[in-house]
This record gives C-alpha cells, structure tokens and sequence, in this order.
C-alpha cells in the first residue's frame, strides 16, 4: 500500500511554523486550510487523510475516493468526523489519546488557582495604573484550594492527570465516570449529583457525545454551591452556554473557567461574551493543548498511527 499522505488544516497545529509533517509519510502533501468546497479535489489518489478538529460530516466521506483507507484525527476528540460514515466506506480512523494531557490538565488547574486569587482582576488593575492591592488593603477576593473539593467529570488521561496535582495541593476529590470504579487514596467515585452538589470547583474532562452534550446545564448548574467554580477544558458543548451565562449573571455559581465554548471561535452573539467581569468568568481560545512541545508530539504520534496502520497494525483506531 502507498503512503500518498494529506494535511488538510495544517495551520491549526502549526500556526508558528516549528512542526515538520515530513515525518508522517514519504508523500505529504499539507494545505494550511481546506473548505468543504476544495475537500475532494485535494484527495484525490491520497491513501491518508489527516486533520486536526476539522468537520467532516457524512455526505463529504461517503464521497471520498477508494484510495483513501485512514483518516488521522491529530488530536484526542473526533466527534468532527462521520465515524459510521467511515465504517461504510471501509475507511478506518485513529486518534491520538493523550498527547496533550499534561498541558490540559494544567491549564484547567491554572483556572482554578487564576479564579481563586482573582488574578486577572489584579493583572487588569495593573495595566490601568490602578496600585491599590500594593498601596491599600488587598482589594480582591483570595482563597486557597487546599482543603476545598475538587470534583471531575471524566476519569481518562487528562482527568487523572488532575487528579495527581489536585492531591498534591492537598485538594479532596469526588469523581464521577460513567465506568464505576473503586475508591483510591484521597479520591472517591460517586454520582454525577454527588459531585455537582459537594464540589467547590467542577472540572470537565469528557468527551463530547450524545450523553454529554449539554450535561452542565440549567438543571445541574443549580446543583452546585454558590460559591462553586465550573472549569471546561473538554469540548464546548459539554456545556449549555446559554444556561451558564444565566447561572453567573444570577449568581447561582460563583464562577467559570473556560477553555471551549459550545463554536469555535466563539461568536459574538454568544451571552458569555457579555460577561466582561474576569472575576467570574475566564476564556481563552482552545489553547490548552497547543504548547510546542505537544504539538510536536501530536504530529510524531500521528506518524506512529500511520506506520502502523501501514504495518496491519490496530493503534488508537477508534471506529472499529
């Protein structure tokens, strides 16, 4: 079999020009970005097809050209792809699991510890020549999380991975998976109800499926303390948006860390971007996978998909 290999958004891995894709295959050819409209034109006679969190519904698969046999999602989610579509036309497609999980874990940890001190209020007084925190009394809230309960929804590599700084911060930690489990030391395995109502911070770390899509909603916002914090590091549609802006206008939670919103980039019509109190709410632009160094790593893991797959070998495929 030939190793003909097509990059198809390069530029969201490689938006500062440090990744090689020579690695992947003896023919590669990479396109910055694709529309649907250029999709099948740039396929043609290619045996491998990478993306990185690009839709491909299934009208686009079931069209593609029988040359094509592998699809590589470079990156852990794949809900952009038609996996049944793919079944059908004999395509297999494969993931990368947990290339990223240290820098995501550490970003929904940076939310968590940002939020508790108020940083960005700080950093913002700052930047507008306001020095009362250093000239008068602390002006803004301060907390430790040592002592408070951690609660995490979703139990894979990016989950265990806070839950291991979480213990090092001395945090208590609830644990909700859809795969019941046994309780370890410092970490206890209870319902969805249980974590939402006991945690002082809710860290997301699913995936996106028909059972999570808008798992945090109005219902299960309510849940929570008002003084909670909601962390979202997972996939935007995880939570309901809408639903969460009203919980923080309200106050029914006392705050959110967000690295996903349910479109990316998120629109202006989205009431989260009315909140511009960063004591409550933090957003950044999915960047919590995008260190270098794991973006190296993303694309030599994608080439060890592909040597494999060339060899008959089943790695990280995920729609046998």
């Amino acid at each position: 079999m030939s190793d003909k290999t097509v990059v198809l958004n390069a530029k969201k891995m490689n938006f500062d020009g440090n990744l090689d894709f020579s690695v992947l295959s003896s023919d590669v050819t990479v396109y910055d970005d694709t529309t649907p409209e250029q999709l099948l034109e740039r396929i043609e006679g290619a045996d491998i097809i990478v993306t990185k969190e690009m839709p491909v519904n299934g009208d686009l698969i079931r069209k593609f050209p029988a040359s094509v046999k592998l699809i590589c999602e470079a990156g852990t989610g794949y809900n952009n792809l038609d996996l049944d579509a793919a079944r059908e036309k004999g395509i297999t497609v494969c993931n990368i699991p947990a290339y990223s999980s240290e820098r995501v874990a550490h970003t929904a940890v940076m939310m968590i510890l940002n939020l508790s001190s108020t940083m960005q209020v700080q950093m913002k007084m700052l930047a507008n020549g306001n020095h009362d925190n250093f000239t008068k009394n602390l002006q803004v809230p301060h907390v430790e999380v040592n002592g408070k309960t951690l609660g995490i929804i979703g139990a894979g590599h990016i989950g265990k991975t806070v839950m291991k700084i979480a213990k090092a911060l001395d945090m208590n930690i609830l644990v909700y998976t859809r795969t019941p489990r046994a309780d370890e030391d410092g970490i206890r395995y209870v319902d969805l109800e249980t974590v939402l109502k006991n945690s002082d911070y809710v860290s997301l770390h699913c995936p996106l499926s028909d059972l999570t899509r808008h798992l945090i909603n109005k219902e299960a916002l309510k849940k929570m303390k008002s003084s909670a914090v909601l962390v979202n590091v997972a996939r935007g549609p995880v939570v309901c948006d809408e639903d969460l802006y009203e919980a923080l206008v309200e106050g029914e939670i006392a705050g959110a860390g967000l690295d996903v919103t349910s479109t990316e980039p998120m629109k202006e019509s989205n009431p989260l971007s009315r909140i511009q109190d960063s004591s409550r709410l933090i957003i950044t632009p999915h960047m919590a996978w995008a260190s270098v160094e794991a973006r190296i790593r993303c694309v030599n893991e994608t080439a060890e998909n592909i040597k494999a797959f060339l060899s008959g070998e089943n790695r990280n495929i995920v729609n046998l």
